[in-house]
């Protein structure tokens, strides 16, 4: 017999042999339990991950003369033509090949017909999308009322160009991308029972280097077994894939933990020698550095994939401000690597950005300084003490000063007028958004060096803590005074500064309409042509 691919060989028969797609399978085996079979079903998802697939098997369990476990039997004359490719009722289309609308009425003319082998006359149509706008009216009248006998199984990728008309009329399925862990398991099981021998990092950067497609990894998997001449070896993949080993990858890193550039560029040059991918390079960091971000969140993680000592040096090496910036950073090389002059120098200057913006870290005592201060503080005499608290004070007198001198300062409010010049405040304050709107929508009742007392409008809705917070931020900087603020949500007896606005909007709307109204040229209209002016269609100029 001729070679069959992996893809094709082990490409599951039935719901049970899914991999990954569980939430799609119960539904199918659900609606076939009970009896209730839509008439049109799309399937959606990214290449590879099963569409055509789960088709092709809700196709033959509809009509399959035995199902086991809601499963197709696979024995029965329905599945075995299936499995054969000669079942005449399964109408399998690529949509990409036959786009014309004649293409598409020529395919439904025979819908009107009874079933020749099964119960069901199933329409497949593959990559849907690429149907012409004329080509989905003509479907559209037979999706929306097809024959009692029909089934339409549609399959995309893209599903954002399907006409709503049609997308309203399918019951959808969105299969997901695959894992890394998914695929690798897999392909673990193919090659078991394919009695091939393979290495467990090899399966790792196939699973990883397969994007969530099964059918990629298949593909590559294939090729990995060529290459490596029967077998799959790190080493082998490593040369196929053109990536680099793990080990150039954790010196990068380690070098930047160090924050020590002309090592970073030493390892570059090194790596430069392999002519690697540089953005598959910068992929492998992006992984170590979050599950370097996962061990700091969550002390005792363990990636049997990584290095564990390497993930726990760098974990204490690097603060996590820094792992969440060189992740950051890393992503947005990675996007401009293709605009850089060449790879190399792409890669270069996005490990130069991680250096250059790295907080600079602030000096801390370390445990040994404060025992040895405290072991020379115990000696020393009352009087000494004294003095050392005398020059303590003067210490913080002379650093306090300054700040209080640098943050500006604004005249107290008289506790007479607070509440006039309430709306003054607003406008100094220089907030706008939900903030302003919380403002607007209260009086001043008092303020004083300690606090700030605010009467909110009962018919206001409160707009949430984070409104309130800036609002006692803005106040804080504007008074140069850590003012606590208190809203209390009370009936005042002046006008907030939301209702005066609102009224002053109210009073010019008044206004422009009665000059309308008056205007000489409008009564002569009214007068001699029966003119009438259209209610809502005046405004005021400002």
């Amino acid at each position: 017999m001729a070679y069959q691919v992996l893809a094709r060989k082990w490409r599951p028969s039935n719901f049970t042999q899914l991999v990954g797609q569980e939430h799609v399978s119960q539904s199918l085996i659900h609606a076939l339990q009970h009896q209730r079979l839509h008439h049109a079903y799309l399937f959606t998802g990214t290449r590879g991950v099963g569409k055509t697939t789960v088709a092709r098997i809700l196709a033959k369990a509809i009509n399959c003369e035995n199902l086991q476990n809601f499963n197709p039997c696979g024995a029965c004359p329905v599945c075995q033509a299936f499995e054969q490719g000669r079942f005449m009722d399964l109408i399998e289309v690529d949509a990409a090949s036959r786009t014309k609308v004649e293409d598409t009425r020529d395919l439904l003319d025979n819908a009107q017909y009874a079933p020749n082998q099964g119960r069901y006359k199933v329409y497949l149509i593959d990559e849907v999308h690429m149907l012409s706008g004329h080509s989905f009216n003509a479907l559209l009248k037979t999706l929306e009322e097809p024959p009692p006998h029909v089934k339409f199984l549609l399959a995309t990728t893209d599903p954002h160009k399907i006409p709503i008309t049609v997308l309203s009329r399918c019951l959808q399925f969105n299969l997901k991308r695959l894992t890394p862990e998914q695929i690798d398991r897999q392909m673990q099981f193919i090659l078991g029972e394919e009695n091939i021998a393979f290495e467990a990092q090899a399966l790792k950067m196939l699973a990883r280097a397969a994007d969530g497609s099964l059918r990629d990894a298949l593909s590559l998997l294939d090729q990995a077994i060529v290459y490596g001449s029967g077998t799959v070896t790190g080493e082998a993949v490593l040369g196929m894939l053109g990536a680099v080993a793990q080990q150039p990858v954790d010196d990068i890193l380690l070098a930047l933990a160090a924050g020590d550039a002309r090592q970073v560029l030493a390892k570059v040059a090194d790596v430069a020698q392999l002519t690697p991918d540089f953005a598959e390079i910068l992929q492998q960091m992006l992984r170590v550095l979050h599950r370097v971000a996962i061990l700091q969140q969550v002390p005792g993680f363990v990636d049997h994939e990584f290095d564990k000592q390497l993930l726990d040096e760098l974990a204490n090496r690097l603060t996590p401000e820094d792992v969440q910036l060189y992740y950051q950073i890393g992503l947005t090389g990675q996007r401009d690597l293709v605009l850089a002059p060449d790879p190399r120098s792409g890669f270069e200057m996005t490990l130069l950005r991680m250096l250059a913006f790295r907080p600079a870290a602030m000096e801390k005592p370390t445990p040994v300084t404060v025992a040895a201060a405290q072991a020379q503080v115990a000696p020393k005499t009352a009087a000494s003490a004294e003095s050392s608290v005398a020059r303590a004070e003067s210490v913080v007198e002379t650093v306090a000063e300054p700040a209080a001198v640098a943050v500006p300062a604004a005249s107290p409010i008289p506790a007479a007028d607070a509440g006039s010049r309430w709306r003054d405040i607003i406008a100094a304050l220089n907030i706008s958004g939900r903030t302003r709107e919380l403002a607007n929508n209260c009086v001043l009742d008092s303020i004083d060096d300690t606090s700030c007392r605010l009467l909110l409008d009962p018919g206001f809705h409160q707009v949430g803590s984070r409104a309130e917070d800036n609002l006692r931020l803005a106040l804080q900087n504007y008074y140069g005074k850590p003012l606590k603020l208190v809203i209390t949500q009370q009936a005042a007896t002046q006008m907030t500064p939301a209702v005066e606005i609102q009224k002053a909007r109210e009073d010019r709307q008044q206004a422009a309409v009665d000059n309308i109204n008056a205007d000489p040229n409008v009564q002569a209209l009214k007068e001699t042509f029966g003119a009438r002016i259209v209610p809502g269609s005046i405004e005021p100029l400002n």
